[in-house]
């Protein structure tokens, strides 16, 4: 799959069949989020693979957006690392290149998968601080559920010519 087709057929997924997601391809996918531009370069990402079921069924009560993640077979918490940070307050805009990253590397791999928020709700990031055993310097940033999809989203044409402006408003 090239990268436009890729940009323009990912959809969100949210039901996975019961299948495990191979190490080779969730290798690759974490390897495609951290070659995500970031700010100098500075790379300020962490991620928390999660594949116990026992974990994943508790991230309901962390994040109640996050449900789907009870019944898939991995989720991935990508997260900000202070320590790691040379431009300070850029890892969210760093950290959402990657999940951008993670999420279209998913769908090329034939998996699916839904980006959901953690920061800047200070529940959800304490909850998965607490789920977890995050460090202090490290920040929650996004959740992303992913397995083989079990559903198949319209796809849509979400091109809006009214949103683009020319040298100003």
């Amino acid at each position: 799959m090239d990268a436009l087709e890729a940009i323009r057929t990912r959809r969100s997924i949210r039901q996975y069949l019961d299948q495990p997601v191979p190490q080779d391809l969730l290798q690759q996918v974490l390897a495609s989020a951290m070659h995500a531009p970031s700010a100098c370069n500075q790379q300020p990402w962490q991620f928390v693979v999660i594949d116990d079921r026992k974990l994943l069924r508790e991230v309901p009560r962390v994040n109640s957006y996050a449900a789907m993640a009870a019944e898939a077979p991995v989720a991935i918490l990508v997260c900000g690392d202070r320590s790691l940070e040379t431009v300070p307050g850029y890892w969210v805009v760093d950290c959402s290149a990657a999940v951008q990253n993670l999420l279209l590397a998913a769908h090329a791999l034939g998996l699916g998968a839904v980006w959901t928020g953690v920061y800047p709700q200070q529940e959800r990031m304490e909850g998965f601080r607490r789920l977890l055993g995050l460090p202090e310097n490290v920040l929650p940033h996004s959740l992303v559920p992913l397995g083989y999809p079990a559903e198949q989203p319209p796809q849509d044409d979400r091109y809006r010519a009214d949103r683009i402006h020319h040298n100003g408003w």
